[in-house]
Order: C-alpha cells, then structure tokens, then sequence
C-alpha cells in the first residue's frame, strides 16, 4: 500500500494552480506586446501560457494519484479506439453552426472578405497555432483530469457546468484585452460564458460516448478555428456561438439525459480499477 497522502481537494487545487500560473504567463504575453517584440516570441509565450492547466495538472499528479506514472495516466486518455459515429457527428455539428454563422455573418457584414484568412498556407499555419495554443494545451487538465475526477460524485452534466464556469472565469484575464468596455464588454462575457459552458457540456456528452481525449481536443480545436476565420464583429460571432451551442448542448439533454448525461454509461480508470460515473 502506498503510503503517500492524496490530495484533498485535487479539482479546486488544480484550478487555483492553474490561473496561479496562466496570469504571470499572460502578463507576460503582454509585456511583449507593448515592448514590440517580434512576433514569433509572443506567439510561442501564447502558447506557452495556455498549457497552464496542463503545467498544474503534471506539478499535482503525484499528489492526486501517488504511485502513479504521468507519462501512462496520459498514453491511457488516447488508448480507446476512437468511434467514426461520434467523431463525424462532432465535425458535423460544428461544421453545420459555422455554415450558419457564417450566413448570418455575410448578411450583415460591410467587410471585402468573410474570411480574415486569404491563403491555404495561412489557414494551415493558423490551424496549427490554434491547436497548440488552445486545444492540446488545456484539455489534458480540464477534461482528461478535472472533468472525469468530478463525475466521480457528481453527474455528468453537474460536472460539466462545474467545470465549464471555472474553465470560462480562467480566460477573464483575456476579457479585458479585447478593447470592449461596459455594456460592449458585459455582452462579450456573457456570450463568453454561454459558449463555454454549452461548449463543455457538448464535450462532456461526446467524451462519455468515446472516452479518449482526441474528442474534446476535436471539438475545442473547431470552436476556436472556426471563430478565428470568420471576419466579423467579435461580440456578434459569440452570440451566435453561444446560440447555437447552447441548442446543441439543449438538445443533448433533451434526446437521451440518461444515458448521455445522467446516466452511469461511461468508467474512468485510477489506480488500475474501473470507477463507474
């Protein structure tokens, strides 16, 4: 028996951690900014900012799971075969809303473009970045740690709201960078938040179904690419995401809550043994 002591409360102090380490990190990311450096560094400080989860998650593991080796916790999030009916739906699903935002966009829009992204060879750097400035960087922590550590007591979709608002209050830093101020800025955060929290539960509901990590990491990289190339007001583009994710993740509980979110579908592995959740 291993005699070390587990962390007490390893989801709350994954998430102090966490945003104890992003801000330095972004205030950073700032000082480059207004310093004029080139613009490679403060892609890669971006970057480096937004593994800030995943940072906290590896400096608490031995503390969450003694004993236990970081490098297999991670290899067993990938080990699942991944489900062609839950990754085509997901790319369909986001494929779909962008399509209409996209239409509602162009409607609307006075801009030449409805694209910010005029190249095949930008919209690939631009798909790169994004994953490793976002996708790969937070969703070891959130999902593959905080996520399935919370559907231990709680149900799928508590534990999706749960994490979801914590996950949406990691970003206020960012809030106050985009130039919105008052009423502008109390839309944004509020579109913000919808889209976040609808975004996780679809992420949890979907993860359930196919328990590896490329899923959340498929639907985080989409949500955010897709946002990244329309060229459009950025308070409008949140609204429309948060209306059209919030339907979907509706629409999930509404379809099948029992055994999408309420039910006791999906096991999470700790310590070699199967935990029902």
């Amino acid at each position: 028996m291993n005699s070390e002591k587990r962390l007490k409360k390893p989801v709350a102090s994954f998430i102090l951690l966490t945003n104890i380490i992003f801000f330095p990190l972004f205030c950073l990311v700032g000082a480059i900014k207004m310093l004029g450096l080139p613009e490679w560094i403060f892609n890669v400080m971006l970057c480096i900012s937004a593994w800030s989860s995943t940072f906290a998650f590896a400096a608490l593991f031995k503390k969450i799971y003694p004993g236990q080796s970081i490098i297999q916790f991670v290899k067993d999030k990938f080990k699942n075969k991944l489900k062609f009916s839950v990754i085509l739906t997901v790319i369909m699903i986001q494929a779909f809303i962008f399509l209409m935002i996209m239409f509602l966009v162009s409607n609307n829009s006075e801009a030449d473009s409805i694209f910010t992204i005029s190249s095949w060879g930008m919209l690939i750097y631009f798909f790169l970045k994004n994953l490793l400035s976002g996708p790969l960087g937070e969703e070891m922590g959130w999902r593959g740690f905080a996520l399935m550590e919370l559907q231990k007591k709680h149900s799928p979709l508590k534990a999706a709201i749960i994490i979801g608002f914590w996950w949406g209050m990691w970003h206020l830093p960012i809030w106050f960078t985009t130039g919105y101020e008052g009423i502008d800025l109390i839309k944004y955060m509020l579109f913000f938040m919808i889209a976040i929290l609808s975004t996780t539960i679809i992420m949890t509901a979907f993860y359930n179904l196919n328990q590896n990590l490329i899923i959340p990491i498929v639907i985080h990289q989409f949500f955010n690419f897709f946002i990244g190339i329309i060229n459009g007001n950025l308070i409008d583009l949140m609204m429309y995401n948060a209306i059209f994710y919030f339907v979907v993740a509706l629409l999930i509980i509404v379809i099948n809550p029992k055994k999408v979110l309420y039910g006791k579908e999906a096991t999470n592995i700790v310590d070699g043994k199967h935990y029902m959740i």
